[in-house]
């Protein structure tokens, strides 16, 4: 209940896998929808291997729709960019879908503004190129 009522006064959570996997659907809604959520599964040890993805899956029965928010993935590489030490890329693309989004937080849904995959990773290379 308190990830709903003031979700800033959480930084990092850790928790098992289950528990885990609904604070994580709790924090997409709060994002703007699981098509803007990304999340990344940190391995502690120095070395080890780190997963970023967008939240929503693979959700195969869209593939070649062109419905697909491409905002996860790309917020998902932003991460990925930080994580990895390499700060200022990881602000370029948090700018761009910014730019793109009209807002300053990430959770605008891209598709709420009516274009398909396609459209939205192009307005993200323009704003990136920009």
């Amino acid at each position: 209940m308190w990830m709903v009522k003031n979700p800033d006064a959480y930084d990092v959570i850790v928790t098992t896998n289950m528990f885990g996997d609904i604070i994580t659907d709790l924090g997409g809604i709060l994002q703007g929808g699981m098509g803007v959520a990304a999340g990344g599964n940190l391995n502690p040890d120095k070395g080890g291997v780190s997963m970023f993805e967008p939240m929503g899956g693979s959700a195969p029965k869209y593939t070649g729709t062109n419905k697909i928010n491409p905002i996860a993935a790309i917020n998902a590489m932003a991460m990925l960019l930080e994580h990895s030490g390499q700060p200022a890329a990881a602000a370029r693309i948090d700018r761009a879908v910014a730019t793109v989004t009209g807002t300053k937080m990430k959770s605008q849904a891209a598709g709420r503004m009516g274009y398909g995959t396609s459209e939205v990773g192009d307005l993200v290379c323009a704003a990136l190129e920009g």
